[in-house]
């Protein structure tokens, strides 16, 4: 995949993301975006590393899809512990 494959793959896993972890998000849509595109590749390049599986060349591989939204829950997850209580 390219780097806009990776984007798009990203963009769509913050969107699953948000939905497997609902509510208020302190970036609200732009950052949780940009969460699910860092945890995309983060998320792919974990996979890779120490998983042993490389990264497939083709956009709709079972095991890519779940490294990038496993990688863009766990951003998520780490920016609410974080920054949870930036919007009260």
């Amino acid at each position: 995949m390219t780097v806009i494959g990776w984007i798009i793959l990203g963009l769509l896993a913050g969107a699953i993301a948000k939905f497997l972890l609902p509510g208020r998000d302190p970036g609200g849509l732009v950052g949780t975006t940009l969460i699910g595109i860092a945890g995309a590749f983060i998320g792919g390049w974990i996979s890779a590393r120490w998983l042993d599986h490389p990264v497939s060349k083709d956009f709709y591989d079972g095991a890519t899809w779940a490294a990038a939204i496993g990688g863009s829950l766990v951003l998520l997850v780490a920016y609410r512990l974080l920054f949870g209580n930036s919007r009260d």
